[in-house]
């Protein structure tokens, strides 16, 4: 059976945690480095948490090597959870649930994750909204700093689980941001993007993607474009 494959961003697309993420990292920066950290100036949507740690250890003086690389990430990951349940209550976005439950009631559509996030902050941040279980496989920012890498990972990743190969016109890569249409041209997939981050249709309609939706509430809709 020929299978569409459908790859998922996670904040932004699916969720929204309203700075869970970030508050996790701030906190983690100083119960780690034992001082606070500027974050303030980090460009966080779209880009991979890798990436994002090298940025906030150069720009607050702290040496990048692999022993602050990592020891921040882990303490990032063990204040992730109550970063999830203590702060602002987040939310799957609209539509997402019933896209999802469609989509994996579907034996012709393979669903994974293109996200950069890291693999455990990924399942941490998905097992809090109870999405996890859709995911079989992803591309995370483990395999790479550099989104634009991440979607080979991913292409491999799913033709191992499900023992087939996606072709270009098969694969749809979903996202929020301008970096999740860029990623998704890099390997030639198709790319769907969702104005329910902080970029609204305009301006990601403006790096030509596939096509561009407000939310994901018109199940029809998403459905009519990847069966087109």
């Amino acid at each position: 059976m020929k299978k569409k494959l459908i790859l998922w961003d996670i904040d932004g697309t699916l969720i929204v945690t309203h700075g869970a993420g970030v508050r996790a990292m701030e906190h983690a920066f100083e119960k780690h480095f034992g001082r606070p950290g500027d974050l303030s100036k980090i460009e966080w949507a779209g880009r991979t948490d890798s990436w994002i740690t090298n940025e906030i250890l150069r720009r607050n003086g702290v040496p990048v090597t692999p022993e602050n690389f990592h020891g921040y990430l882990e303490t990032y990951l063990t204040l992730l959870p109550a970063a999830l349940r203590d702060g602002p209550q987040g939310r799957v976005l609209p539509g997402v649930l019933e896209l999802l439950e469609t989509l994996h009631r579907r034996p012709d559509v393979a669903q994974g994750l293109l996200t950069g996030n890291l693999r455990r902050g990924a399942e941490l941040k998905l097992t809090h909204y109870r999405v996890w279980h859709y995911f079989e496989f992803g591309a995370f920012a483990d395999d790479s700093p550099s989104r634009n890498d991440l979607g080979p990972h991913a292409l491999r990743r799913a033709s191992t689980r499900h023992q087939c190969e996606f072709t270009a016109a098969d694969t749809f890569i979903i996202g929020d941001t301008p970096h999740d249409i860029e990623c998704g041209k890099v390997i030639g997939a198709r790319t769907i993007a969702v104005a329910t981050g902080r970029h609204p249709v305009a301006d990601l309609a403006s790096h030509q993607p596939t096509a561009v939706f407000p939310d994901f509430s018109d199940t029809a809709a998403f459905l009519r474009l990847i069966d087109a």
